[in-house]
Order: structure tokens, then sequence, then C-alpha cells
């Protein structure tokens, strides 16, 4: 395998060369999600060119920011804004798209294996882990082969289309049974993902009913199966029955203490007996941090195969030692809260951005011979969205919201949160587009495929066999021809 150690990672794709000492020291951030961005944005505003070389490994060009996916789903924010573009946000630092497959701290090197060409090593000076999460499954017959996540954009804006297209199919079916599958749409997993994913899909779905003269809004069956009791476990309990009553209003359908058992073909199988024909499953029962850690890398893992950290954010072994040049926040890592001893920060976007923001400036500090200080942040409070002018929320501690307020503070929150200001101006006047002219519906689904209809029209080409055949026949016959004219 190609390693290469070269001062400027832009040649890090096309070059091979044998380590030599840098100049500059190497911070490699591994992951441009919200802790890979804000920690590399940072540093880059904190440290100069020439005290530091700053590198971002991700396998998409942009970081997604999670919380307004069900948004970008629901029709209410363009997709593309809901994505900061790496080589926008990160002036001045380095970019290599790629998937991250082996981490080996103990010689300092990083493989990364681009979408094509060969792998290659990229050697550092520091280690920045922050490669998020991947959706946890489970060996659910069926579930690889029908459902789909709700983790990116890509699927966010899948199930869109998909939910569209079923509503625009199902206008023209005549058949009963058919007709039922298609408006059909199951929901796994009663989490904040799961929840707003539901709430949103649903509104913008029986608002796009008003478009079809053959459907009506009775017409949609909605299920989430959720396996704990309640939904929304982040939010208290009262919170978490309004929520659950005010969705049960709207005609949703809860399964809870229910596990999805089977769902081969579409048909659903609970563990509760509850059986369904459906042709839209979003599985989003939850996250597991990146297996990478786990599986291909000498970093110290916990049970859970998140990489293990002081409250400094440093990696530590189990013995509590730290590990010299390696950092870790986010989803893929268990971060302590030292303000509830003995529990961890919980995985979301309000602990990322801020634990990035620490991890930044510890780096920082021990560059300039300071010492590493603790990740300590309170909860400010947790907003949901439960679909347009809908939402619960619980703030400081004492102030709780319901209704268009929550919306309102679910809405403002993030739109802070996101980062760069171009992309907060776009989500704000996409909102005030929607606001004044109403959601955008229409199915994209060729957008999945887009060459399934060149290739149905194109005309098949001939076996090469043949056309090795024909051009001899051909060959001979003018051989012939020419001798008979001698």
């Amino acid at each position: 395998m190609p390693q290469n150690d070269l001062t400027s990672v832009s040649h890090a794709q096309t070059a091979a060369a044998s380590p030599r000492p840098r100049k500059v020291p190497r911070i490699l951030v591994l992951g441009g999600g919200s802790v890979g961005l804000y920690v590399a944005r940072r540093l880059r505003r904190k440290l100069k060119k020439r005290e530091a070389a700053i590198v971002v490994v991700d396998p998409r060009p942009y970081m997604t920011y999670a919380p307004f996916l069900p948004e970008a789903g629901a029709g209410s924010i363009d997709a593309r804004d809901v994505v900061a573009p790496h080589r926008r946000a990160l002036k001045g630092i380095d970019v290599l798209q790629g998937k991250v497959t082996a981490i080996e701290h103990g010689r300092k090197h990083v493989t990364i294996t681009p979408e094509e060409g060969e792998a290659y090593e990229v050697s550092y000076d520091e280690l920045v882990v922050g490669l998020g999460s991947v959706s946890r499954t489970l060996p659910i017959p069926g579930l690889a082969e029908t459902a789909i996540g709700f983790k990116n954009v890509e699927e966010a804006i899948a199930v869109r289309n998909h939910v569209i297209n079923r509503l625009d199919v199902a206008s023209s079916t005549w058949d009963a049974e058919l007709r039922t599958r298609m408006l059909t749409f199951t929901f796994v997993g009663g989490g904040f993902a799961g929840i707003e994913a539901l709430a949103e899909i649903e509104d913008m779905a029986r608002y796009a009913t008003r478009q079809y003269d053959t459907i009506s809004p009775e017409d949609l069956r909605f299920v989430m199966i959720e396996g704990s009791g309640r939904i929304l476990p982040e939010v208290t309990e009262p919170m978490s029955l309004y929520a659950l009553a005010t969705m049960k209003e709207r005609g949703i359908e809860f399964h809870l203490n229910t596990f999805l058992s089977s769902c081969e073909d579409g048909h659903v199988v609970t563990s509760t007996g509850v059986e369904f024909d459906t042709d839209t499953i979003v599985w989003t029962a939850g996250v597991k941090a990146n297996p990478v850690i786990k599986d291909a890398s000498d970093l110290p893992t916990d049970r859970m195969g998140r990489v293990t950290v002081k409250p400094t954010l440093q990696v530590e072994t189990e013995d509590g030692e730290v590990v010299e040049g390696a950092w870790a926040a986010g989803d893929c890592a268990a971060v302590p809260d030292v303000l509830n001893p003995g529990s961890f920060c919980p995985p979301n976007a309000q602990h990322a951005i801020r634990e990035a923001k620490r991890l930044a400036d510890n780096i920082v500090a021990q560059h300039k011979g300071g010492t590493a200080k603790d990740y300590e942040h309170k909860n400010v409070g947790v907003v949901a969205s439960l679909g347009l002018y809908k939402g619960v929320a619980e703030l400081f501690g004492w102030l709780k919201l319901r209704g268009p307020l929550a919306w309102i503070a679910h809405r403002g929150y993030h739109v802070m949160a996101m980062p760069t200001g171009n992309r907060k101006i776009r989500i704000m006047i996409g909102w005030m587009g929607q606001f004044l002219m109403g959601r955008e519906l229409v199915s994209l689904g060729s957008l999945h495929d887009p060459r399934n209809e060149f290739r149905a029209a194109a005309v098949p080409g001939k076996p090469t066999s043949e056309k090795v055949e024909q051009k001899a026949e051909s060959s001979a016959a003018r051989a012939a021809s020419g001798a008979a004219a001698k």
C-alpha cells in the first residue's frame, strides 16, 4: 500500500513519499460532521498556517445538520440548505474525500479509501476522531431488503419522494388491497429522530392529499413501532404523553412495548402479533458508533464501540492514562458528563458542537503551553418538532412550551446552530417562501436512478464475438470480390 507524508496533503492522492520531518505539525480530523467541521474551523481561526496544518477526512463533500433532516424530508427546507459544503465552510483547510478504513495510532497513520482508486495512508502529529455514528440495525428478516434509514440527507429526500410517489400511484389504483398497502407508512423507533421524521412526513402527506381527488387524509395510515413504553425519552414524561396524545389525535397509530419481528416483502409482523402490509418502512431505531473505531483501530474503546475519553476529550486507556496526540468527541466517543457523574453526554447536536469547541480550545492550549480543560455543559433543554406549527420544548429546566411556541423555539435554536451564515439565510428564505406559497409537493423519484429511462430506450449492443465474426465475413467477402475482378 503506498504511504505518503507530504507537506501538501492535496498531493496525497497522486503521489507517495517516504516519511520526513514536517516543518508544520499536522492535525488530522477524521469526520466532517458537526464535530469535525467545528473543530477544524475553530483550530484554523486560532492557529495560523505556520503553526499547524489541518486536514479533514470524510467520504461526503459536505456536513449534514441532522436536526433539520425531518424538515428537509417534508419539503419545508431545500435539501441543499441542510448541508454545509466542506470546500466552502473549511477555508484554509485541506479536505480529503474518502472513507477511513484503518487507524493505527501507534504508527500515527490512517488509511483512507477513496471512492475510486487505491487506498493510501496519511500520517499525522495529532488525531481528532469525530467519525460520528451509523444506523444500528438488527437481524430482522426482510429489514435490509425493504427498509430505509433516516440518517442522512439522501435518505430523507428518498423517503419524501417515495411517499409522494405512493400517493401518485395509489390515486390511480382501483385495487383496494393494493391501495391500502401503498398508503400505509411505517416508522420504527420512537426517539427524537423517529418521532420528528414521522410527524413531519405525516403532516406533509396529509397536506398533499388536497391535490388528489381520489385520496382523503383518512385514507392514509401512519404506524409507529417502539420497543419501550414511551416515546421521546429525552423529554419529561408529561411532555412525552402530550406528544403521544396530540399525534394520536392526528390519526397516527402507536404500538409501544412492541418490536418488529419480520418485514419480508413488506409484510410487517410485530412481537405482539399485529400484522399488516406496507410499501414504506423507515428505520430510526437508534445509532451506534462508526464500526471502524472498534474493528480497524488500535484506539481504546468501551463495550459499545465508542472511543474512551477523559472529560478533557483526550483519549484514555482502560487504566485512565492519556493517549498522547489523540482526541475524540461526538457520537463515536464516550464523553463523561461531569455534571452527572457516572453518565455520559447524550449523542446529540447540542453536545457535539460544544464538545468540538472545547476540544479545539484544548488542542490550542496545549500547542501554546497551556493545559486542557474539562468539557462541562449544562443541557439548555430539548426541542422537538411535531410537524408544521406543532412541537414540544423544555428549556433551562423550567420553561415548558407546547404547540406553535415550541415549534418556533425548535426552528430558532437550530437555525442559529446551523454552520455558515449562507445556510442560515437560505433556510430562513425557504421558510418564508413556504409560508407564502405553501409546500412544494412533487416526486422526483427518477433522481435515484436517472439512467433507468435511457437504459430502457437504448438499443442493446451486439456481443463482441458476433462483431468479430461479422468483420471477418466482410473482409473475406471483399477479398473474394477482388480476386474475381482480377
